[in-house]
């Protein structure tokens, strides 16, 4: 399986605390069945005001501990990018990291307060050629009151990550709830760890994967952890990642797809 979304670094942000932690969450992973993890730590001016060089340093030493300790994890790089101004440029200089240097990037908006205008964001990222990911939609304060945001936000190309926490019902039964609605709707292209340590959140997806072949069959269960992941690690084109589960929201169009934008843009 393939980890897509994990804080393992040592001291970037609110994941591993140190090289002891860094090392138990690889150790993890590997016994749970990941072989390829990211390390995705929080790029959000003001809060953590992470550095793409540094993370790049701090994932090729991680990498050389965990050799030396005979972990067979491989490391890429990403980040878990916050909304900011001139998010496309940041992406353009190298300010923010997208995952392992390709076209798809993770997004995470505002847990709590949804932001103004937040589709010119999605907009704009998709304009430049990338595709934008929102991490953990079911996780959000807000994901209820604004369910059919999501949706339009699929439905204009935005990708879904859920949490495989939220999966399985760690991160609560709303948490809970509002996964497995996104999966059967057909609207989640990745599930991933979210890892931020060993005890609380630590990494795994053997649990969600098993969850998931019970909601969406065997076959898109890999798609979510294996198949989908390995694709967007290579840069693949839309035509070579796997096609999502048919859910219960109508698929896409691109009569729809251009009517949202063409509506946002009268706004």
């Amino acid at each position: 399986m393939i980890d897509l979304h994990s804080h393992i670094l040592p001291g970037l942000d609110d994941g591993a605390a140190d090289l002891a932690a860094s090392l138990e969450m690889a150790r993890l992973a590997v016994v749970d069945g990941t072989t390829v993890m990211a390390c995705t730590p929080h790029f959000f001016p003001g809060v953590y005001d992470t550095q793409a060089g540094h993370v790049l340093s701090a994932i090729e030493s991680l990498q050389l501990e965990i050799d030396r300790a005979g972990i067979g994890l491989r490391l890429v790089c990403g980040g878990d990018v916050h909304i900011a101004p001139d998010l496309v440029g940041k992406i353009r200089r190298r300010e923010v990291l997208t995952l392992n240097g390709t076209r798809y990037i993770l997004i995470e908006p505002p847990h709590h307060v949804l932001p103004p205008r937040i589709e010119s964001i999605f907009f704009d990222l998709l304009s430049a050629g990338y595709q934008p990911i929102l991490t953990h939609p079911e996780r959000m304060q807000w994901v209820e009151q604004k369910y059919d945001l999501i949706t339009q936000l699929w439905r204009s190309g935005v990708w879904m990550q859920l949490t495989a926490g939220a999966v399985t019902g760690t991160f609560g039964s709303r948490a809970k709830h509002f996964s497995q609605k996104i999966l059967c709707d057909g609207m989640a292209h990745l599930v991933a760890s979210d890892a931020h340590n060993v005890h609380a959140r630590p990494p795994g997806l053997k649990a969600a994967h098993a969850a998931l072949c019970d909601l969406v069959g065997a076959q898109e269960a890999d798609n979510l952890v294996q198949a989908r992941p390995a694709a967007m690690l290579r840069d693949g084109q839309q035509q070579e990642i796997p096609t999502a589960y048919a859910g219960n929201v109508e698929a896409d169009t691109s009569a729809s797809r251009n009517g949202f934008w063409r509506r946002l843009l009268r706004n």
